[in-house]
Parts: structure tokens; sequence; C-alpha cells
């Protein structure tokens, strides 16, 4: 099944609310919009791509990664190879011995799947310490401080032990597993998954694709687990995956305290998957609607709040062909404001080769001048970042990392952002004339704070 393009009005939506939630979200100073994709009825009808990020560049989708691990246990669990009700121990026999607390014996796997291990916190790092070789077993070795089942935490390895639990019984990677399945049923083309340890796809984040691919995945889930006339998942087991399970009250922000489901919220309309710094898949079935978004952010709520001020009222709404048009002509030209600064230093300064210590993420920068112009050398323990001096504009440079540069000689100093373009970061970079520079991220990478690691894996 193809997704038919169609303007707002055609779909009875209107275009006006639609460019509300433009304005919102790019006049907010902490909102850094990526891509965006709105679908009605299986009918795309706005998306868009702030420049210099693109509609087939992947980028890391942090948690909202745990919508597609739930995704594969709905499809292992079709298969008969997962049982909801079994525990989570019975999939690790080789830890019958190490596990002694009876509510970790006794956790389920839809306990993990609802985030109800009964553990009151996220118990990552403290499963890290205790065996740093086995998530799972760390995570079964801490003891529930309630029964499992009756609260909520969100707890990365329950999702780990989901993703493990997985891959154990199809013997595949869960991208393995979801490609032939999930991903080139739907037209999904790229998508890379971060490994620890290796081997083993991480489950809970990790996934790097496209706002298209969160799109499809979105609709799927939509339509009751149907892509046009196939069958892709159990109806049962969307029902399962996108109603409350668990109340989430007490989270001090108003759509992350609606409850959650199997590895999706609750949302104040419909029920989303979401990601850190503003990776979302909002899916709201009474309206028809999917919206995959792609940001920098962490202003969740206010994306949420924009979304439904704006677009959900335009929903049955109408629409006529001027408000299409503008809107159409503004989502084909949308760009990130660059950081000002001249491309060239001022004349008479000395800066090609320069070195310069460093503070922050990165150990030492080093600028230079080449035939495409200036670039700045970030370097960190792992290796380096090339970023181009774009001045008042973006300038990209692909490779292993890549990464998009603006700003320049400003004031006596040189500053750059780097914008990395296969993670929702950026990096603020300031280097003055006597020698010293320092390096600030705008979100913090949760994975590793390295510039040399802010890509697909």
């Amino acid at each position: 099944m193809s997704l038919r393009v169609a303007t707002p009005s055609e779909e009875r939506v209107d275009a006006r609310g639609l460019l509300a939630f433009l304005d919102e979200i790019e006049t907010h100073p902490g909102i850094r919009p990526h891509g965006l994709v709105v679908l009605h009825d299986r009918a795309r009808i706005a998306e868009g791509w702030w420049a210099p990020f693109a509609p087939d560049r992947v980028q890391l989708l942090y948690s909202l990664s745990k919508s597609f691990t739930s995704t594969a246990v709905g499809l292992a669990r079709a298969e008969g190879l997962v049982d909801l009700d079994a525990t989570v121990l019975s999939y690790f026999p080789e830890l019958d011995a190490d596990i002694t607390d009876p509510r970790s014996r006794a956790m389920r796997v839809r306990d993990v799947a609802a985030m109800a291990s009964g553990h009151a916190l996220d118990t990552i790092d403290r499963a890290a310490e205790l065996d740093p070789a086995d998530l799972v077993r760390g995570f079964l070795l801490l003891p529930p401080d309630s029964e499992p089942g009756s609260r909520f935490a969100y707890n990365q390895p329950c999702t780990y032990a989901l993703a493990r639990i997985v891959q154990r019984v199809t013997g595949s990677t869960l991208i393995d597993y979801l490609r032939p399945r999930v991903f080139e049923p739907l037209g999904i083309g790229e998508a890379v998954w971060l490994q620890a340890p290796p081997g083993t796809d991480l489950g809970f984040s990790g996934l790097h694709s496209t706002a298209d691919a969160v799109a499809r995945l979105g609709e799927l889930y939509r339509r009751g687990g149907m892509w046009g006339d196939r069958r892709i998942l159990d109806e049962e087991w969307v029902d399962l995956a996108t109603r409350r399970h668990i109340d989430t009250a007490g989270a001090g922000v108003p759509d992350w305290e609606r409850g959650y489901g199997f590895q999706f919220w609750m949302s104040k309309h419909g029920y989303r998957g979401d990601g850190a710094f503003g990776q979302f898949c909002v899916v709201v079935p009474e309206k028809r609607l999917v919206v995959a978004i792609t940001s920098e952010t962490e202003f969740m709520q206010e994306v949420l709040d924009a979304l439904w001020e704006h677009v959900i009222p335009a929903i049955g709404a109408g629409g006529d062909a001027d408000a299409d048009a503008e809107l159409a002509e503004r989502l084909a030209v949308l760009s990130l404001p660059p950081a000002a600064g001249e491309a060239e230093p001022p004349a008479g300064e000395a800066w090609d080769g320069r070195e310069f210590a460093a503070s922050g993420p990165i150990t030492a920068v080093r600028v230079a001048a080449g035939e495409d112009g200036w670039t700045l050398t970030l370097v960190d323990d792992g290796g380096e970042v090339v970023v181009p001096i774009g001045g008042g504009s973006w300038r990209v440079r692909e490779g292993a990392v890549p990464v998009a540069g603006s700003g320049g000689w400003t004031a006596g100093a040189l500053a750059v952002e780097a914008m990395f373009l296969e993670a929702p970061h950026t990096l603020r970079v300031h280097c003055t004339p006597d020698g010293v520079a320092t390096a600030r991220w705008n979100t913090v990478p949760l994975h590793s704070t390295r510039p040399s690691d802010q890509h697909r894996p």
C-alpha cells in the first residue's frame, strides 16, 4: 500500500491549523524542528524538512525505539514465540540459580512491557553496575520495590529485557526480525540499531530511521495492524499495546500523566511513541490522524500542546485552496536559522593552522583554511569531526559523522554551531584569540557526549 498524497482541504483539514502549528514551533526559542509528516486517513497532507535536514536522513529516535521493540514483541507473540504471562526469568533459564528474590522471579513479560516491573525508579545504572556484561541479569538481581504490575517506573531495562527475549526466541536481531515482517511491507528504507553488546540491538533506544518511517509505523497502528489489504500485526496486539495498563500520575507533565500501554504513552488525544529531545509518533484514531516529528528540544510538552491547540481542531474543519497553497509554499522552503558570524576571519588575523586547547566534550580544536572554505576540527578521545564554518548559512559535510556548520568570526572570536545530522544534538564551540576553546551541547546526548559518536551505528 502506498500513501497517497492529498491537499489538506481534500481531506477536509484546514491548512490554517497546520500553519499555526508551524508558527508556534518555529518561533519557540527552545524548539528546533527537523522533520514533519502529517497523515490523514492514509493520505500525506503535509510534510517538510528544515534544512540542513532532508527526507532520507536517518536520525537517532531515542526512546521512540521502544515502540518498534513493542512491534517485534507483538509479532513474536503472534508466532507463538512469546507469552505475555510467562515470567521474564523463564526466557533466561541460565540465570535461574542467581535470581532468588520472589518478586524478580514473578515478573512477567506483560509487566516489563508496561513499565510495571515493580521498581520505583529506572534501574539502568544500578543494573549495569551489578553486571556490566549482562544487563538482564543485573536487572533481575535488583529486587522490585513493589509487586510486579502494581506501579509504574520508566525503566530502560524493562525494554531491554523485551528486546533480549525477542532476539533469543527468534535467533535474530530486532532489525533483522522486523525488516521482512514490517519494514519491507511498509516501505521503510534504511534503519539501523545501536547494539550493546555487539550482536544485540539495544531495544530501549538507539534506533536510527527517518520521520517517514515513524509515520508509517503510526499508520500501521492506526489501521489496527493492516497495511492495505495485508495484515501485519494482530488487531489484538494493537489494542493491547495502545491502551492504558498502568497509571503514570505524578510525572508533573500533563501528557506523561495519562497512563502507559505496552511501550506507548497515552496522550490527551490518542496515544504516542516518543523519544528524548522531541521525536514523536502521535496517533489519534478518532481523527484518523498520524503525526511524525523529529526535532531537537527539551520542550516536548510544548510541541504536543501546539499540536492539540492547532492541528486537532483543524481536522474535519474544511479548508480552502489558498491556505493549501500557502502551506505548500511554506513547507517547501523550511530551514533552521544559522548562527551569526563571518565566513572569513578579519584581514590580517592569523587563524589558519591554529590549534586550541578545549574544555567540555572535546579535548582540542583545530582551525584550517581550504579550497572549500574554513573548517573546524573537533578532537575528542574517540576521534575527530571536521565541521565546515558556514558564515551566514549552513554548510554540510558528509562522512562518517554527517554534520552541518554555521557561524563564524564575530567580536574578535570564532563561534560555530555544529549540528549533527544523525542525532538531535548541536554543539556550540567558541574559540578566543588567546588559544582557548570551549564547547557546550545545546541538548546533551544520552548515549555518548563525544562528537565523534554522533552518527548511525
